[in-house]
């Protein structure tokens, strides 16, 4: 039997729509979704989208550059799995301010194993804001993390058990700090706690007070009632650092995709992660997670990682449809 495949020097329509609704599930910012496309035929455009750009929380728009580079990941590697390489052109000069990348495409029969896990990990991967079993040996997790990681120029370091304290105080301090920032405050409950949306956090996935009180560091959002999920369980997740040269948007982009790859990873491992990016939102705070992680460069992104208890169903958050985010032209 031919393979039409074969036949095409890029995905037909049909492909980049079904690829793109598997890569949606890619994390960012308060499920803020803050990417567009375009696919003229030939090559696909990744956009920000400035309309869902968090001026209280991200004034700079460092997570949402991180969450657009998730995207890109994602969506490179969904493209994988249906048998097409991706070319990425970061930051393309001329292009439109708010224009990302542009992906061209090559036919690619056989990808890497590793690259066929991480694609199916797409559809089980979710953040986890309840405390964590410790992940065990992460020798080989993190070798496999450091080499995902370094063709983005990101370097990731393991924090050592004094971290998690260290880092609750921190983030208690960032918090107090903006306990009277009402247009942060409006930010945080305008996209939490909905259940009838194609976007932002839902109340089911959203600890409760009690709950966050066993994970030190996390973001601290309006509460989720008063359940006490995996109530024996004190948080022991891994800490890992993702950290950066530099402090751009070129930066921010490839941290994004770099974090995309190693919660992937984690994922494909059987492994619950959280990635949080608001411990490093302060100066203060950030030069704490430096000095924790010991190496030089500018800590972009902090990940929990840990093991889940089992038999737990997760509702999956809702995400966008491509018909929302994505726009089919012609050349």
């Amino acid at each position: 039997m031919t393979d039409h495949r074969a036949e095409l020097t890029v995905p037909d329509q049909p492909t980049v729509f079904a690829v793109m609704a598997r890569a949606s599930r890619a994390p960012s910012i308060h499920n803020t979704q803050p990417w567009r496309w375009e696919f003229d035929g030939g090559e696909l455009r990744l956009f920000r989208d400035d309309e869902r750009r968090l001026t209280a929380t991200d004034p700079n728009g460092r997570q949402l550059m991180i969450s657009c580079g998730a995207m890109l990941h994602h969506a490179r590697t969904a493209f994988a799995a249906a048998g097409w390489h991706t070319d990425v052109d970061r930051f393309p000069p001329s292009a439109h301010p708010e224009q990302l990348a542009t992906l061209t495409f090559r036919p690619w029969p056989d990808p890497p194993p590793g690259v066929r896990a991480r694609a199916q990990a797409i559809e089980q991967r979710r953040t986890d804001r309840l405390p964590l079993h410790t992940p065990g040996d992460l020798v080989t997790l993190v070798r496999t993390a450091r080499k995902l990681a370094d063709p983005h120029d990101v370097t990731l370091a393991v924090l050592d058990e004094t971290a998690p304290e260290r880092l609750a105080s921190a983030a208690e301090h960032s918090t107090a700090l903006r306990h009277y920032d009402m247009p942060y405050q409006a930010e945080l409950r305008w996209w939490t706690g909905h259940d009838q949306t194609p976007y932002g956090v839902p109340a089911h996935a959203l600890a409760s007070e009690e709950e966050s009180s066993r994970v030190p560091a996390g973001r601290v959002f309006p509460p989720a009632g008063e359940s006490s999920r995996r109530a024996d369980l004190q948080d022991e997740a891994a800490l890992l650092v993702l950290s950066t040269p530099g402090d751009t948007p070129y930066s921010w982009l490839h941290t994004g995709e770099a974090m995309s790859a190693i919660l992937l990873e984690c994922a494909a491992a059987g492994l619950s992660t959280c990635p949080l990016t608001h411990i490093t939102e302060a100066p203060t705070t950030r030069q704490v997670v430096a000095n924790l992680a010991g190496r030089e460069g500018i800590p972009q992104v902090v990940i929990r990682v840990g093991v889940a208890p089992d038999a737990e169903h997760h509702e999956p958050t809702p995400r966008r449809t491509p018909a929302e985010f994505l726009t089919m032209t012609h050349p």
